[in-house]
């Protein structure tokens, strides 16, 4: 096997120069599921995550999305030089974005963006890829209405997997898809926008020159409100993002009440990835609609 150095020399030399060499390493992000590592070399810096999962194609489909996004938005994406598995190591190299403090447009610029890239549409719900949220699989088959993919693609899959885990009953499974019915007309008719997917504070660094960048991104194409809702979830952004966000591309009355319903999603993500303390939030949004 081979040791770390050998391994980030060898992704260099494979997607950046035949010639680079490594001049130092340092971890500077590690999370649950990934390692980001910065490479120093002889031909710049650049940035590595890299994992052991046995999902192999997971960095390849955050490598795509990435790209998207970079096609559909003038926000700061990280440019993708490779990515694929060497070893145990699923692996994928992109730009390294130096660090910086805010400027004093961040915040509307980050609204500004996010609208733009809502603006991006397709004729469909979904994408042509199923792809991860963390390391789950997001199911993205193509649907015409927004309910239908919602339920079937996004909430029942991880209502059915937090089932089969034994974190919620068969009665509170039952409670949540009588949800289904009360939700057939609940949102706004509006054309699928393509989203971030994970749209989080910690999604979202600042670069060298004080601007918004996105980063691990879940994408396909849905309804812009999940993007602002799951925005909100972990305390939220600035009150400036919202009011350059509006100022774009409105939002329909109402929105504070489909909210809970749109993160429904991401907390069942967070139940699957990190067990029952996500499972109140969950249980509290549901007893307020059906009761």
């Amino acid at each position: 096997m081979l040791e770390h150095n050998e391994i980030y020399e060898k992704v260099l030399r494979e997607y950046i120069d035949p010639l680079a060499y490594l001049k130092s390493a340092s971890l500077v992000a590690a999370g649950n599921h990934n390692q980001g590592i910065r490479l120093m070399s002889s031909a710049g810096d650049f940035f590595l995550k890299v994992n052991f999962e046995h999902e192999q194609d997971i960095l390849k489909m955050e490598a795509e999305g990435l790209e998207l996004l970079r096609e559909s938005t003038f926000l700061k994406i990280p440019e993708v030089f490779g990515t694929g598995r060497i070893d145990d190591y699923n692996f994928l190299l992109t730009e390294y974005i130096p660090s910086g403090r805010h400027h004093l447009d961040y915040w509307e610029s980050l609204g500004l963006g996010m609208a733009h890239l809502h603006l991006s549409s397709s004729s469909a719900f979904g994408l042509a890829n199923d792809n991860f949220i963390a390391t789950l699989v997001q199911r993205n088959h193509f649907e015409e209405s927004w309910v239908d993919f919602f339920i079937e693609h996004r909430l029942e899959p991880l209502l059915g997997k937090a089932y089969f885990d034994k974190l919620i009953s068969l009665e509170f499974l039952k409670s949540f898809q009588s949800l289904y019915p009360l939700i057939q007309s609940f949102f706004p008719v509006e054309k699928p926008s393509l989203l971030h997917g994970d749209l989080w504070s910690g999604n979202v660094i600042t670069t060298k020159d004080g601007q918004p960048c996105l980063i691990d991104p879940a994408v396909y194409f849905g309804h812009r409100e999940m993007d602002i809702a799951f925005s909100r979830l972990f305390g939220g952004f600035d009150a400036k993002f919202y009011e350059a966000y509006e100022s774009v591309f409105p939002l329909e009355p109402g929105f504070e009440t489909r909210m809970g319903v749109y993160n429904l999603y991401p907390l069942l993500v967070h139940l699957n990835l990190f067990g029952s303390a996500y499972l109140p939030p969950i249980e509290r949004i549901v007893s307020r609609f059906t009761k």
